[in-house]
């Protein structure tokens, strides 16, 4: 199943990144690559139409959830991330996708079901 790398970035507003940030993103597709892994969503303008989102969206597809996890581990991703983190604080969640058959209203039978136990 397919899964995803997703991260909200809270880059220094009005102020030009850092060198380190763009070296980082110079490289980063080449730890990628051994993983199947490609950007769907790169700091894209947003359209935000509930709540508040003042932040930088990146989402990044993995074929499996195997695949994100070992890019996120590689050595070379982890020498990697110190060239962001260290001038853009964030956050990073892997996730799993839903399958082509996902049925939201099944979805929310099981939490009703759940909840009233």
């Amino acid at each position: 199943m397919t899964a995803y790398a997703i991260a909200n970035l809270r880059p220094a507003g009005g102020r030009p990144p850092h060198e380190d940030v763009f070296v980082y993103m110079e490289r980063i597709q080449s730890t990628l690559d051994p993983f199947g892994g490609r950007f769907l969503v790169h700091n894209a303008p947003l359209d935000v139409r509930e709540g508040e989102w003042p932040h930088a969206l990146v989402i990044i597809e993995f074929p499996t959830m195997d695949k994100a996890r070992a890019w996120y581990d590689s050595p070379d991703y982890q020498a990697l991330i110190p060239l962001r983190a260290d001038h853009i604080p964030g956050d990073l969640v892997l996730v799993d996708g839903v399958g082509p058959a996902y049925d939201p209203a099944r979805t929310a039978a099981m939490l009703r079901a759940a909840s009233s136990v």
